[in-house]
């Protein structure tokens, strides 16, 4: 069978390009579509799918950037799965793991495409910093304590009120209610 993971980093992507790449170019006939960053160790598609392949299947992806991000853990999935007898297949890399050569290959470009990130990340950082120095760049602004939230603290040192219950009522997030607590 073939099979075709997609992932895209948020759920703000969209998927539709990888899923009608997979379709067209593959005829992949069951598909695995996770909306979430792959540095995330919980990737729940991603798992069923790892839980699904049987041997004589092959895994195909529009691109191996989307099945890992790091050389190490994209080497590692694809010897997984080679054990379980899963072929592996990238469309924009046009690999196939089934060879010592792909596997080679696939070093390469797995290396390659991690470099690819670090390099992004670092011209961010420097992008930051360059905005910092230029007096341009204040980073995210922080919600302000309201004036009501003493009543509310109270409330919580009562046990009346929970942090995420305070949270809600305040619309913001929990740290921030643990970061107004400690003020």
């Amino acid at each position: 069978m073939r099979v075709g993971y997609v992932r895209v980093s948020s759920v703000e992507q969209n998927e539709e390009r990888q899923i009608v790449a997979l379709k067209q170019k593959a005829d992949v006939e069951k598909f695995f579509v996770d909306k979430i960053s792959s540095k995330s160790a919980n990737r729940p598609k991603f798992d069923e799918m790892m839980n699904f392949l049987r041997e004589g299947d092959e895994l195909i992806v529009s691109e191996f950037s989307r099945l890992a991000r790091s050389t190490t853990d994209l080497l590692n999935i694809v010897d997984s799965l080679t054990k379980k007898d899963v072929k592996v297949r990238s469309l924009k890399e046009q690999l196939d793991t089934s060879t010592p050569q792909g596997r080679f290959m696939l070093t390469i470009f797995g290396a390659i495409a991690e470099f690819e990130r670090e390099l992004i990340l670092q011209r961010q950082r420097e992008g930051i910093q360059l905005a910092k120095d230029a007096g341009k760049y204040k980073g995210r602004n922080s919600k302000k304590r309201p004036k009501d939230f003493d009543f509310y603290k109270q409330g919580y040192y009562a046990r009346q009120y929970t942090v995420t219950e305070i949270a809600k009522h305040y619309k913001v997030s929990r740290p921030t209610i643990y970061k107004w607590l400690r003020e």
